[in-house]
This record gives C-alpha cells, sequence and structure tokens, in this order.
C-alpha cells in the first residue's frame, strides 16, 4: 500500500496507470484473531499451524460452501447446463441459517464478494513457496467421467482424482504470472519447504494435486463469482522477523504488480438494449470454455482470457442472443468487446399469454366468420 502511494505521488508511470485504470481491493487480514496469537509467540515460539484457526476455532480456507461437489453431482444426473447452472452457483440454503458452522469472518468475505464485482484475486499465505490454483477439491473417482474410459492397464502418472477446471490454462497463465516474476519461487532444486518439490520446478500446482481440500476460497470464489481466485504461499516461514521483511518485499514487489496488470488481459465490455440502456446480469458465453460470467449492475463484463480468438456470445432473458468474434492479444490491454441485444418476441407473447390466463389463445380460422363473443375477445387482446 505505501508503495503504491509513494510510487503515485512520485510520478511512477506503471504505478499510476494500475492505479487509474483498476479498482483494487486490499485486505491487510482476513483472520485478525489468528494474527494477534502469531504476533505474540513470534518466530522461535510460534508454529505452521499457530494463528491458522479464528478464535472460535474455524479454518477459514475450508469454511466456504462446498459448490464443487454440488457442480458434479449435477452433472452426473445430466443437469448440467439446463437444470443446474456451471457459474454463479446459488450458495446453500443450510449455510445461510444463523445456527450454520461458519465463521463471521466467511460470512463477511462472501457479503463483500457478492457486493463488488472481482475479477482477479489472490490471498497471501505462507508455509510454502507456490502458487496453487483451483480446483482445490479432489472430486471422487466414482464421479470422475474419465475414470470409466481409462483402461486398466493405463499407469499415467495424472491423478484420476483431478478436475482440472474449465479455465484451466487461464488459472496456469495467472500462476505463471506470478512465480516467475518472484525472485526465488522457481528454484525448487532444494525440494518444497516440508516435501519434495510438487511444482515440477514451475512454481505453480493444481491445489488438488497438492494439498486437496473441500469448501475453499478459491472453489467457491470461481464457482459463486465471476472471480478467478488464487492462494500465493509466500514462504517457509509463516511469520518471519521484522529484519527479514524488506527482503521478502523484494522477492514479491515485481510479481504483486504483474500479477495485478492481468486483470487487463482478455476481453471486457458492455451489454445494452436498442436503447442504450445497460443489460444487468446479462450471461456472456466463451466457446470452449464450460464456464460462464455474468454482466454487473451496469451492464459491463471482464472475462480474462489467454491470447486467442473466440467466440463469445452475450445473452439475457427477454432478449435475442448476439455472437462476436472477439480476439485478444499478448500485450496487456483488454479487448473491448460489446453487444446490442434486441428485445425477444417471446418476452411479448408471455405478456399476452398472462393476459389470457396463460390458456391457449383460440387460433382463427381464415374464411370463418367470427361470432360477436370472439370479436369481442380479439377486440381486447388487442
Amino acid at each position: 500500500m505505501q508503495f503504491l502511494c509513494k510510487e503515485y505521488q512520485d510520478g511512477n508511470p506503471r504505478v499510476r496507470s494500475l492505479v487509474t485504470e483498476t479498482r483494487i481491493h486490499l485486505v491487510p487480514s482476513l483472520n485478525p484473531d489468528g494474527y494477534e496469537l502469531a504476533r505474540e509467540a513470534g518466530s522461535e515460539l510460534g508454529n505452521w499451524a499457530l494463528g491458522h484457526w479464528t478464535e472460535e476455532g474455524y479454518d477459514l480456507f475450508e469454511n466456504f460452501p462446498d459448490l464443487a461437489s454440488a457442480l458434479w453431482a449435477a452433472e452426473e444426473r445430466k443437469l448440467v447446463p439446463h437444470k443446474f447452472p456451471n457459474h454463479h452457483i446459488p450458495i446453500p440454503e443450510h449455510y445461510l441459517t444463523e445456527d450454520a458452522t461458519v465463521a463471521v469472518e466467511t460470512r463477511a468475505i462472501m457479503a463483500w464478494m457478492d457486493k463488488n464485482p472481482f475479477v482477479l484475486g489472490a490471498n497471501l499465505q505462507g508455509g510454502e513457496k507456490l502458487v496453487s490454483y483451483p480446483f482445490d477439491t479432489a472430486r471422487p473417482v466414482s464421479e470422475t467421467p474419465a475414470a470409466a474410459a481409462r483402461p486398466p492397464d493405463d499407469y499415467e502418472d495424472d491423478d484420476p482424482e483431478l478436475q482440472e477446471t474449465p479455465d484451466h490454462a487461464i488459472f496456469r497463465w495467472l500462476a505463471i504470472s506470478y512465480a516467475s516474476a518472484h525472485l526465488t519461487m522457481t528454484e525448487t532444486f532444494r525440494g518444497g519447504c516440508h516435501t519434495q518439490d510438487m511444482t515440477n520446478a514451475m512454481g505453480i500446482v493444481q491445489g488438488a494435486k497438492w494439498h486437496p481440500r473441500t469448501g475453499s476460497l478459491n472453489d467457491f470464489s470461481y464457482l459463486h463469482t465471476n472471480c478467478l481466485e488464487l492462494s500465493i504461499y509466500l514462504g517457509c516461514d509463516k511469520f518471519p522477523h521484522e529484519s527479514e521483511l524488506q527482503q521478502e518485499w523484494e522477492n514479491n514487489k515485481e510479481s504483486l504488480l504483474t500479477f495485478m496488470e492481468q486483470v487487463h488481459r482478455g476481453i471486457k465490455g458492455l451489454v445494452t438494449d436498442q436503447q442504450g440502456e445497460p443489460i444487468a446480469n446479462a450471461t456472456i458465453v466463451v466457446g470452449g470454455i464450460n464456464h460462464n460470467i455474468k454482466t454487473a449492475s451496469s451492464g459491463d463484463y471482464w472475462r480474462i482470457l489467454n491470447p486467442g480468438e473466440y467466440r463469445v456470445l452475450a445473452r439475457a432473458e427477454g432478449y435475442n442472443p448476439s455472437v462476436k468474434t472477439c480476439s485478444v492479444f499478448y500485450d496487456i490491454g483488454a479487448t473491448q468487446c460489446n453487444f446490442v441485444l434486441s428485445r425477444s418476441n417471446w418476452k411479448r407473447i408471455r405478456e399476452i399469454m398472462a393476459m389470457n390466463g396463460n390458456r391457449p389463445i383460440r387460433r382463427i380460422v381464415p374464411g370463418r366468420p367470427m361470432t360477436p363473443r370472439e370479436r369481442m375477445r380479439l377486440r381486447m387482446r388487442l
């Protein structure tokens, strides 16, 4: 925060561009009670678990709704996407009750994410040095579509329980953008902090391959909002000495800037009607990626995409869909891709049906004279 403010005032063009063109939200601590415990013990007397949980005993990173399991169960029953969405999956009702086992911090973050149309996010943690991306939940083998088709003599190293997100390539790009700019994150020749290197010397790993868990912030963010969320583990020491913080900042400074700049990669635009009025909650579908997003209250949207050419569709209830081809380039700067939707006749048909009590409207046979009663009904409908 100090760096952004100082460099902005000093006229740093990179920082000025980032601050003026990006809404940046910073949360100093998601678990302030746990931080206080870790601070009191310090680096020598503390351990990796001290400060991990809240005062009420919740692990915040496993306290969010498990929407991934719900999605996979719906896929097994062939309900996706017609009866069960592949995006913006609602929070289960039992999770919102007052007596639900949900931390107050978790409730606050969920409300915050529903209020703001976040596009890219990262939660900073310690105890390892790598970048982890969704899915964090491991899909049961019996529910994995590819598992049934795999022959018994197939001894590939791939874990059959891993389920990649539809945005797997984009998540890897985002993870690499951070790890590759870090001064030491890709130096994995000494192994990981606790075990062997799980990142194949790249400093990135899918969460389910490394540390499977359900109810993570990353999975929840991806399946409930438009936001692509990753976990960044800054180092082996979860509470480094004050004298080490300057070097830790130097290790991560370029990575933080590069990561935030990735929010401007992909496509963005407005979805409006023919009168120029914005259409909120319109759905943006990118061909080849089975995960949709929605427009914000002002009709605007942002979709992070890797470089390439995409067929993009915008649709909204009561409107005819619109399709465009949008190109994403390697340079930072999202491609503008606006949509203008025309009103659909189906909306008017439903209004007429409602006026008729949702009963079928009698077809008028040409050549047959109408009775006075039929003529009166037709006049009323018109």
